[in-house]
């Protein structure tokens, strides 16, 4: 098919898509180039003013012997197995 068509044709239509193709993939170039400065500008944005909130660590209460009431953590925690283990016995 292509040998029907004259050459002066066939040229303008290769011109047209090689134009077509530099257009889109410039076009695809900007996006994109756009859509970096602008999640970097966002980025720096959020940082700067909406800091990410430091959580802070409650102390846990001390005994009369100075050492942290791990006892206490420990007896909830088996509490709280023995209720579990108990309700899935049911």
């Amino acid at each position: 098919m292509l040998h029907q068509l004259p050459k002066e044709l066939l040229l303008e239509q290769v011109n047209n898509g090689l134009i077509l193709l530099l257009l889109g993939m410039g076009v695809v170039f900007l996006f994109l180039t756009l859509l970096v400065f602008t999640t970097k500008f966002l980025s720096f944005f959020v940082r700067k003013y909406l800091p990410e909130k430091v959580p802070t660590i409650a102390k846990r209460p001390v005994s009369a012997s100075g050492s942290p009431a791990v006892e206490t953590v420990g007896s909830e925690i088996a509490a709280a197995i023995a209720a579990a283990v108990a309700q899935s016995k049911r």
